[in-house]
């Protein structure tokens, strides 16, 4: 999207922003350009995964009013000692892959966020469904000079960090999914993406990666599981800005623990919120099934499984959980 275009998109979005409607005409005069062509960028922003009435007569109209992501704003709501650098992005492809291309060029703990991805990615490359300004996409960058050996469970303590995170903000009752997710009643609320590059016996160069559901638009599609966001969890308003400073402070202060104590001190929190805890699950691991009885993750981070065997532990890779 080239410059010119991305600034008549964002400020036609910081028009309609306030939730209410805007003529197709009074949006032209406003930018200076055609009712055709807002017509053309409100179809373009709609591909965005943003919902926006057209009515006859009324106008454009979105769904939901939109908060937009300000790194002033967020600023105000991170601790005075915080001093990482943060960049606030709108419309990119991955935060993940923002951050890979530059791995030679960041200070420890950049991290940067976007109003939308038309790239996101999950666990085992799933497309992960980023649509604008209706949730938190944030990428951290983090160099571990003890190498692939000191990340062991690292997805768990970040998890455990973005519960804390939620629990900051007012939302209560989160639960984990080993290895990498979320949940909230029972469905998927955000998920963690951790990548990692490096050589053997040296240090190695790591991007985490989170999405947070917020507010998503009634109209989303792709997601391929049960799914929920915050809007559906608290009656509350919901401060992305504020979500984001919680968010931010809460996962450096991990990273940071993490990488000098390892998994250990947040093995007790993450059993304590794990959401499949004592109960009948499968495993699937490439192509077999594996069922017993979940009984958490051992001190290295692998699930616990009880078979008929006993119980064996199991690591990330090409392992999924499933309720049985």
């Amino acid at each position: 999207m080239s410059k010119s275009v991305d600034e008549v998109r964002s400020t036609l979005l910081s028009v309609l922003a306030n939730g209410e409607f805007h003529s197709g005409e009074a949006l032209g005069q406003t930018l200076n350009l055609s009712r055709a062509s807002i017509s053309n960028h409100i179809k373009a922003l709609t591909s965005l995964g943003l919902d926006i009435y057209s009515v006859t007569g009324k106008g454009y109209c979105l769904a939901n009013p939109l908060d937009f992501l300000a790194l002033k704003e967020i600023s105000t709501h991170l601790p005075a000692d915080y001093s990482l650098p943060i960049e606030v992005l709108n419309v990119i492809g991955s935060t993940n892959q923002y951050i890979k291309e530059r791995f030679d060029n960041l200070e420890n703990g950049y991290a940067c966020l976007a109003e939308a991805q038309t790239a996101g990615r999950g666990r085992h490359g799933r497309k992960w469904v980023s649509p604008y300004g209706s949730s938190l996409y944030l990428s951290m960058y983090w160099h571990f000079s003890g190498g692939y050996p000191a990340l062991g469970g690292l997805s768990l303590a970040v998890g455990v960090a973005v519960a804390k995170a939620l629990s900051l903000s007012g939302i209560e009752g989160i639960k984990l999914k080993w290895p990498n997710d979320i949940y909230g009643l029972g469905k998927k609320l955000a998920g963690v993406l951790i990548e990692v590059e490096g050589q053997m016996g040296l240090g190695c160069q790591t991007v985490i990666g989170i999405g947070l559901n917020i507010s998503l638009p009634k109209n989303v599609e792709e997601i391929g599981q049960p799914w929920i966001d915050l809007a559906q969890l608290t009656d509350n308003s919901l401060e992305r800005n504020r979500l984001a400073a919680n968010l931010l402070a809460t996962l450096s202060e991990t990273l940071y623990v993490f990488e000098r104590d390892g998994l250990a001190p947040f093995i007790e929190a993450w059993r304590s919120k794990d959401v499949y805890a004592n109960q009948a699950i499968k495993l699937i691991v490439g192509k077999k099934i594996i069922s017993g009885i979940s009984r958490g993750v051992n001190e290295s981070g692998a699930i616990l499984l009880e078979t008929e065997q006993g119980v064996k532990a199991f690591h990330g890779g090409e392992v999924s959980v499933r309720p049985a």
